[in-house]
C-alpha cells in the first residue's frame, strides 16, 4: 500500500465527497492530513480529513507542502492527471465495509 505523503492522489471513502479523489497537501499529525481536489476540477474543497476516511492510490503528483489550489492544478495537469481526478469511484456498501474493516487494521 503507498504511503502517506504530500502529493499523493486519494479517495475519500467517507462523507458528502465520498468517491471523490483529492491530492494530499499537508500533514498535521498522525491521524489527520488536508486534501484538496482542487474543488475546480474535482469536487472535493480543500479541508482536514481523518486518514481513516481517505485510501490512498499508486499516484502522485509533485508539489511543496502546502500548495495552492492553483500549484495543485498545475501539478496535476502537467502530470496528465486532469481526466483521471475527473472520474468518480463508485463506493458501495461493500467496498465501504472492506475499507473501514482495512482502516481497522492500521
Amino acid at each position: 500500500m503507498p504511503i502517506i505523503e504530500v502529493g499523493r492522489v486519494c479517495v475519500k471513502i467517507a462523507g458528502r465527497e465520498a468517491g471523490r479523489k483529492a491530492v494530499i497537501v499537508d500533514l498535521v499529525d498522525d491521524n489527520f492530513i488536508v486534501i484538496s481536489g482542487p474543488k475546480d476540477l474535482t469536487g472535493v474543497k480543500r479541508r482536514k480529513v481523518n486518514v481513516k476516511h481517505i485510501e490512498v492510490l499508486d499516484k502522485k503528483v509533485e508539489i511543496p507542502r502546502g500548495a495552492s489550489d492553483e500549484e495543485l492544478l498545475r501539478a496535476i495537469e502537467a502530470a496528465g492527471l486532469a481526466e483521471f481526478m475527473k472520474e468518480r469511484v463508485k463506493i458501495g456498501r461493500r467496498e465501504l465495509l472492506a475499507a473501514t474493516a482495512l482502516v481497522a487494521k492500521r
